[in-house]
């Protein structure tokens, strides 16, 4: 089945890949389809207010509470532009993913240091609210434990500093937090966390004198700068510098002025940096729609009980790639970049390849209107993995990301069984040197999928299947076989054909099903193709199927 990459992809900018290059498989007519227009804001707005209503409990819970404070805005907006509960599920795992330190571990340290982080400000700093949501909380998840803390749970006695005018005034209740090094905010960072109720919910404050419980009491906490002077408390509340301290004597330090104050505010309370490296992004980041409509496709094929051979076939408009031309020829190169991941992180798999696309000048202007394939065989265990691709136009730097999950079948000996139903438009025996390796090799074939499952009158239609532990008879030790082919249209048979295992090649342990089927007789429209094989010694069935469309030859697309 041919698959659209997904609307939406976290993308990280500066993709860089080293590799040798590969050639482009034969253009294929493209379908010319334009890249998605953006959306409008009042669009986007509306799309984010649907996407908030149809959230479960859980998703919820985790975007508007455990991750709240580490999502970028663009982050957040990404994730409610998605259109399914699905696709928002996965976007969290690659929002994990982009902060773990180490994406070949199983574990995600981060993700893990997070909730650990959570569950200490909940313990901690709770105070009728939970500790998440006080400001103690908000710092702690996004910065850790600071190196040191000087609390006074029940005031005291503080002496200013002459930059905050001198003297000794009661408090209320205060902490100072101390970090040697906070990324995107500073060195030697000191917040103060005021409790002036005394309830214990401390807030972050960007005024010194908050803290000072003689404030607004005259007979009381006066500073040397005051006394010296004669002026009242009263100068304090008219300050333009966003405090109620007294005048300084002296000079302030250079990062106690009013903006400088306020920008340490705004950073410490806003998304950390994502400063560790995404296996194939560098540290900056962006959200962005596909800006290249590549299609992909996998299959199935059995190498082994417990190895499944699943090629990846990625289709791309030529049109939307970059060209240099040089000497008569039109060069363009793609990177690609494929990652294979478990459910739990773990990296299985990954691949880097410049791809090449070279046409000559007098073929230039017809190979805009098609496609180039590229396909990946990748071997795997049976199980769930979750398959990432990135694909890179080098010139102009137009990106397509694909992010989808694979159930990789097991194929169970003795039991008869089949690989994925492969509609193609091109399949041919190859030399033997070159049996089982390259691009579209299966076995001793060349088979070049059709993507888009859209064919004409003019064209036959290639049917490629393996079938698998078929059982011999014991005297000759052959397979007997019955494949039955039917075309549906409407859910009603216009077409069947019935084959005997005499005709149908034999390779090893496996059989493979290999025909053309002329298409010339029958009109446009939609169809379904079912191959039912039945293994007479056995008695076993296995059913394949695929839909396709005859298009009129005059509107060939791919």
């Amino acid at each position: 089945m041919r698959y659209p990459a997904p609307r939406l992809a976290i993308l990280i900018s500066s993709v860089l890949f080293v590799s040798c290059s590969m050639a482009f498989a034969q253009d294929i007519p493209s379908s010319g389809s334009p890249p998605p227009k953006a959306q409008t804001e009042k669009q986007r707005k509306k799309q984010i207010r649907k996407a908030k209503d149809e959230l479960g409990d859980s998703l919820a819970h985790i975007i508007e509470e455990d991750m709240i404070y580490i999502l970028t805005k663009e982050e957040r907006d990404a994730f409610y532009r998605l259109g399914t509960n699905e696709e928002r599920e996965q976007y969290i795992e690659i929002l994990w993913q982009r902060r773990n330190p180490n994406p070949d571990s199983a574990t995600n340290e981060f993700k893990e240091e997070h909730y650990r982080r959570i569950a200490y400000a909940n313990e901690h700093f709770s105070s009728g609210i939970p500790g998440w949501k006080t400001d103690r909380g908000h710092v702690y998840i996004v910065w850790g434990p600071p190196e040191e803390i000087e609390s006074h749970p029940t005031g005291g006695t503080y002496d200013r500093p002459m930059w905050q005018g001198g003297g000794s005034t009661p408090t209320y209740n205060w902490e100072l937090w101390r970090y040697r090094h906070m990324e995107s905010v500073g060195d030697n960072i000191e917040l103060e966390f005021v409790d002036p109720s005394g309830s214990g919910e401390y807030h972050l404050t960007t005024d010194p004198g908050e803290k000072d419980a003689c404030a607004h009491v005259s007979s009381c906490g006066e500073s040397i700068s005051e006394i010296l002077s004669g002026r009242g408390k009263a100068d304090r509340f008219s300050n333009t510098n966003g405090t109620t301290l007294p005048a300084p004597l002296g000079g302030i330090p250079a990062n106690e002025g009013e903006f400088e104050r306020s920008e340490r505010y705004v950073r410490v309370l806003g998304p950390p940096p994502v400063h560790f490296k995404d296996v194939v992004t560098e540290v900056s980041s962006r959200v962005l729609r596909n800006q290249m409509d590549v299609s992909y496709d996998v299959a199935f094929l059995r190498a082994t009980t417990d190895s499944i051979i699943v090629p990846v076939t990625l289709q791309i408009p030529n049109g939307q790639m970059s060209y240099r031309t040089k000497d008569g020829v039109h060069s363009s190169i793609v990177n690609v970049y494929t990652r294979v991941t478990t459910p739990g992180g773990r990296v299985v798999q990954t691949s880097e390849e410049a791809v090449a696309h070279d046409v000559p000048d007098s073929l230039f202007q017809k190979s805009l209107a098609q496609s180039s394939l590229y396909q990946k065989s990748v071997p795997l265990h049976p199980g769930l993995y979750r398959l990432d691709i990135v694909v890179k136009d080098v010139e102009s730097g137009n990106v397509a990301v694909i992010n989808t999950s694979l159930s990789v079948p097991r194929y169970e000996e003795g039991v008869l069984n089949a690989s994925t139903l492969i509609l193609a438009d091109k399949i041919e025996s190859v030399p033997t040197g070159e049996i089982g390796s390259g691009q579209f090799v299966v076995g001793s074939y060349k088979v070049r999928p059709r993507l888009s499952r859209s064919f004409t009158n003019a064209e036959n239609l290639g049917i490629f299947l393996q079938l698998y532990n078929l059982k011999t008879d014991s005297v000759f030790r052959e397979t007997s076989v019955s494949t039955t082919y039917r075309l549906l249209r409407d859910k009603q048979q216009i077409w069947s054909s019935v084959e005997r295992s005499g005709s149908i090649p034999r390779e090893g342990e496996q059989v493979t099903l290999n025909r053309r089927l002329p298409l010339a007789a029958f009109a446009p429209g939609k169809y379904t193709l079912e191959i039912k094989v039945t293994d007479q010694i056995s008695k076993q069935t296995v059913t394949r199927t695929a839909d396709f469309e005859i298009a009129p030859t005059q509107s060939t697309r791919q």
